[in-house]
């Protein structure tokens, strides 16, 4: 209810995400779309623009992230694939909407919009930034079916998120995003622990903040390259 996400739902999704991350041909599981070169340049002029318009950071990070939690965590239609997804939405909805109820009779309407809604706007888009960078980097890993080896994209598919300790704190640490995807059963208050006792992983995928922020302008595939390219990027290529 607190995160405005319905478990079981949520966790398949997070499931399919760790067993398919990185393999081109499992995409769209709880990852932020991604076309290759050669699948933009295949686009006709339409589906270019609105692939532009989808990975522009306004969109990516304001109207993206209300979506996903306002209306897709609500009714996900296509993605819930059980009744037991169902009832945990259906459940999670209920649940959050008698909270809101409780707290509108308490302050009123107004006070509960302008407190609750930028609240819950503002730590979507940080959920979805924190996500975007954790995988949308420049040396990620995406490879083809026959070529996908789980591993490998693990490890080097992920970042290494290297916050300040306090954003490492307030982000259940996270940002250790390549050991969570090598071995997810570690409790996240461990994963500063393996990087003490492995220290050769602290250098694989790392990212600091502002470094994080030029990860922005990357939005497809370079095959050939192996990396993550800009718009830009394949224009000067051309």
């Amino acid at each position: 209810m607190l995160t405005l996400t319905p478990y079981r739902f949520w966790q398949r999704e997070h499931a399919i995400h760790h067993a398919t991350s990185g393999r081109l041909g499992g995409r769209g599981h709880g990852d932020v779309k991604t076309l290759t070169v050669d699948e933009y340049r295949a686009q006709s002029m339409w589906g270019r623009l609105a692939y532009r318009l989808f990975r522009h950071p306004a969109i990516l990070f304001a109207v993206a992230p209300a979506y996903l939690f306002y209306l897709r965590h609500r009714l996900p239609f296509g993605q819930a694939r059980d009744w037991r997804s169902w009832l945990s939405t259906m459940g999670t909805n209920l649940t959050i909407a008698l909270a809101a109820a409780g707290i509108i009779r308490l302050v009123g309407v107004e006070a509960f919009l302008m407190v609750h809604v930028p609240i819950t706007l503002l730590a979507a888009s940080a959920g979805v930034w924190m996500f975007f960078v954790q995988h949308q980097f420049e040396h990620t890993v995406w490879e083809n079916d026959t070529e996908w080896d789980w591993h490998e994209a693990a490890l080097h598919g992920s970042s290494h998120y290297d916050l300040p300790v306090m954003l490492r704190w307030f982000t259940g640490n996270i940002g250790i995003h390549h050991v969570h995807h090598l071995c997810s059963m570690i409790p996240f208050y461990r994963l500063p622990q393996v990087l003490r006792d492995h220290p050769e992983l602290g250098d694989i995928g790392r990212l600091r903040f502002l470094e994080s922020l030029s990860c922005v302008r990357l939005a497809l595939w370079d095959a050939a390259e192996r990396r993550l390219v800009s718009f830009r990027d394949l224009r000067v290529a051309q």
